[in-house]
């Protein structure tokens, strides 16, 4: 575990944190939050030592060892498998396995493992970077935004081995749904100070919202007697009769330590604009197919048939680089080549989010500016509200392009987007640069839009909340799926978390006469049958382990409750009840652990 004690950060004379203390825990898995500025990145500096703080200190245990994910790039060796196992101990240099396990969960292929790690994309070399971090298997990992370019295979793969892994972690993400999957507690640098608390980012939130409450209800007490107390001093203590008083309740104002009034937390606040429509479906895509070389072999999609109707919510998910991207830019006609049919109604007003098509930014404008003209109906309010909700408040929405980093360029684009008027919107990753705030906030706005929506992102809550159909880039095809998320996730699944890369499932699961044969389609569709039931079972076991680990530790906390009490009040009737609880949470722990093993045993057999 590590200790911090009293610290405190400034940058030219204003404090980002002060006297901050906290420990991390054995196990512990802290989700850091706090919003943009707030210096959760400065605070995870500070405890690997590459920043100093203006006061206190950080204490660890003689040997411990920090690994935290560095989001610069820095290669050194020829082949993407051996750039990775520099990471290993001296004793597990040639266990290369270890690096490949990370590697297939984190979206790289057998045939990558040899490529130069310089080619790959900007997003890919992040996460060469964080196969390096967890090979290094610190006792403490520190992951600043490691959520960021993984697609959802990659995200679900991260989620169990945070979950597996047998050290402490503190994690910044703006993905609450995978924080608050992962985490034991949830951390946040509020008002400058921090906040520590066990449960997920709900409960955090709940308590600075209550905390909050009662200190302005306090405040407000607190001035109401002040002012009483001051009318009584400037009444009489000028009379003779009640000077004593009077002093006597001056001194009492002056002892009252004066609590100051909180200053407005911002947030962010827009709405899409929207362009009315009678039309109930927008747009018609038949058979559509689409490859980059004009060879069938080589589609990125084939014969994909589908409807977006005026108030649809499609979400397009499958792993990065499979051709996500790609199909919004043919459905909107940037990108051309693709066989099929596509009708866009005659009503329907697009409205477009790509977060690499900064070219279009003018670098001499103001934030404010180009928000501003990309619907000059706009009041100034209106087009300063959504410069805030893009995490530009205030001033900030005056600075200019130029300055502006890449993600920040990215959310003054989707700022644009959220402008003009539309009825129909394509979003591609719109959740990625935002902080948390802002993604809840834009969630519930794509919820209320009047219009479609069809939506890139791998973020797993916002797809959970929207979602009424999908477009599923899946085991080298694509399919349409009318249905939710959760309902693919029950009745299909994903395939690549059942098959793990060297030992594939064995191709005959049903066992035939000898003069029948199976066809390639009866095959796909048995073996899928069988990762159905396979993805079942392990889903099982990891819910009743969890459930049983919590009846465990409900039991050892009754039990210690119930010893206690026996030694205050031996002869009270409360002690047979007590320990008729206890018994019954046993009771339920043995039927857990009897589900378990059928479950195991169940597995067990489906996959010899």
């Amino acid at each position: 575990m590590i200790q911090i004690s009293n610290l405190s950060k400034s940058y030219n004379g204003v404090y980002v944190f002060k006297d901050m203390s906290f420990s991390v825990n054995r196990r512990e898995i802290i989700g850091l939050v706090g919003r943009n500025g707030a210096g959760k990145s400065t605070l995870m500096k500070i405890i690997i030592g590459s920043e100093s703080p203006d006061e206190g200190k950080v204490d660890r245990p003689s040997g411990y060892q920090i690994g935290y994910l560095d989001q610069h790039i820095h290669f050194t060796k020829p082949t993407l498998l051996e750039e990775c196992c520099q990471a290993l101990s001296e004793v597990e240099q040639y266990d290369h396995y270890k690096a490949e396990i990370i590697l297939f969960g984190l979206g790289f292929t057998k045939e990558d493992l040899v490529k130069d790690p310089r080619v790959f994309s900007g997003g890919y070399q992040l996460r060469i970077n964080l196969t390096k971090t967890l090979l290094e298997n610190p006792d403490l990992l520190l992951l600043d935004e490691p959520t960021n370019y993984l697609d959802i295979l990659s995200l679900r793969w991260l989620r169990t081995f945070l979950k597996n892994f047998n050290g402490e972690v503190i994690i910044v993400t703006h993905d609450r749904s995978f924080m608050d999957s992962v985490t034991t507690h949830t951390m946040g640098i509020h008002r400058k100070g921090l906040v520590k608390i066990k449960g997920p980012t709900t409960k955090y939130y709940e308590k600075i919202a209550i905390d909050e409450e009662i200190y302005e209800s306090t405040r407000v007490n607190q001035e109401t007697r002040i002012k009483e107390l001051q009318k009584f001093v400037d009444r009489f203590g000028a009379k003779a009769s009640k000077a004593t008083q009077a002093k006597s309740k001056q001194k009492q104002i002056e002892k009252i330590e004066v609590l100051e009034k909180l200053s407005t937390q911002y947030r962010p606040g827009f709405r899409f604009q929207y362009k009315p429509t009678p039309s109930k479906v927008l747009m018609d895509a038949k058979d559509l197919s689409f490859s980059y070389t004009g060879k069938a072999e080589d589609n990125l999609f084939s014969n994909l048939t589908f409807r977006v109707e005026s108030q649809d919510r499609i979400g397009v998910i499958g792993k990065n680089g499979k051709g996500k991207t790609t199909l919004l830019n043919v459905l909107s006609g940037i990108t051309e080549g693709a066989s099929g049919e596509i009708k866009l109604n005659s009503n329907a007003v697009l409205g477009y989010y790509r977060q690499t098509n900064r070219k279009d930014l003018h670098p001499s404008n103001t934030v404010y500016q180009e928000v501003h003209e990309s619907n000059p109906e706009l009041s100034v309010s209106s087009a300063r509200a959504i410069c805030g909700a893009m995490m530009f408040p205030g001033d900030d929405a005056d600075k200019k392009i130029s300055v502006l980093s890449g993600g920040e360029q990215s959310r003054v684009l989707f700022g644009k987007v959220i402008a003009q008027p539309a009825n129909l919107l394509f979003l591609d990753e719109p959740s990625n640069h935002l902080d948390m705030e802002s993604i809840e906030v834009m969630t519930e706005e794509i919820g209320k839009f009047k219009g479609a929506v069809v939506l890139v992102t791998h973020n797993e809550e916002m797809l959970r909340n929207l979602a009424n159909k999908l477009i599923i880039f899946h085991e080298g095809h694509t399919d349409f799926f009318l249905g939710t998320y959760e309902d693919f996730l029950n009745k299909i699944g994903w395939e690549e978390e059942a098959i793990d890369e060297k030992t594939p499932l064995k191709k005959t699961v049903i066992k035939e006469p000898a003069q029948q044969k199976q066809s390639g389609k009866e095959i796909y569709s048995a073996n899928k049958k069988l990762n159905r039931i396979i993805r079942m079972h392990k889903r099982n076991i990891e819910k009743l382990e969890g459930e049983i680990e919590k009846l465990e530790k409900d039991l050892a906390q009754k039990e210690t409750e119930a010893t206690d009490f026996v030694q205050k009040e031996p002869d009270s009737p409360k002690v047979v009840e007590m320990w008729n609880e206890i018994e019954e949470i046993k009771a339920l722990i043995e039927s857990k652990f009897a589900d378990m093993e059928e479950n195991v045993g169940e597995l067990k057999k489906y996959e010899e």
